[in-house]
């Protein structure tokens, strides 16, 4: 029977064991290297980022003529012609102001007839036959009527001692139709009582409605 060497088959086993390392270690790299092919292909893009350059001209800066600086003025010189007349002087005047006639004097401030009206009363000024007999003698204007205007006027008017209308004017109007105009007419054809204070004649202001209305 032939005995087996101990150190032979320690050898063998020794050389299978590098073999063997060396088998796993090439399957380790061959797994590395596919592993970081798949990496590679599923890593994301990253986006490419367009860079535009404008060029703008500049425009060319314009220079600023300066007008040239004023010429210094010449000094006199002493002329030696003896036919040269010397600087003439002035004689002083005596100027008497007390001999000019006054100022005008100022013009006189027109008189505010508002200022002369009493704003109290016992009794109101009064149309003669009513507010009736203004709204008989207005006169529709043919404009407003054909334009369908309708509603009233308010005039504001004055009524002196002796009831006459000396003053009229449009408060609320109805437009360029007309209407003013017909309803101070229709006011001023009446004759007025005139207000009163105290049994006493006296001048007012007061305002009057003058209504316009279609028949």
């Amino acid at each position: 029977m032939i005995k087996k060497n101990p150190k032979v088959n320690l050898k063998l086993k020794y050389n299978k064991l590098i073999e063997l390392s060396m088998v796993i270690t090439l399957a380790l790299l061959i797994l590395v290297f596919q592993a970081w092919k798949k990496f590679e292909t599923n890593a994301k893009k990253t986006d490419r980022v367009n860079i535009t350059i404008e060029v703008q001209e500049i425009p060319q800066t314009e220079q600023v003529k300066r007008p040239p600086a004023p010429a210094r003025p010449a000094i006199p010189i002493e002329s030696e012609d003896e036919d040269i007349p010397e600087d003439a002087t002035i004689e002083t005047t005596d100027i008497d102001l007390s001999e000019l006639p006054p100022p005008p004097p100022p013009p006189e401030d027109e008189i505010d007839e508002s200022a002369q009206i009493f704003v109290a009363y016992d009794e109101a000024p009064e149309p003669i036959g009513g507010f009736a007999a203004i709204q008989k003698n207005l006169v529709y204007p043919e404009i407003a009527r054909k334009a369908g205007v309708e509603g009233r006027v308010y005039v504001q008017i004055i009524v002196d001692e002796k009831g006459n209308v000396v003053s009229a004017k449009v408060q609320k109007s109805l437009g360029n139709n007309g209407c003013d105009e017909a309803a101070i007419a229709a006011i001023k054809s009446v004759k007025w009582r005139p207000a009163k204070q105290r049994d006493k004649p006296v001048k007012v202001q007061v305002g009057i409605p003058v209504v316009f209305k279609l028949k």
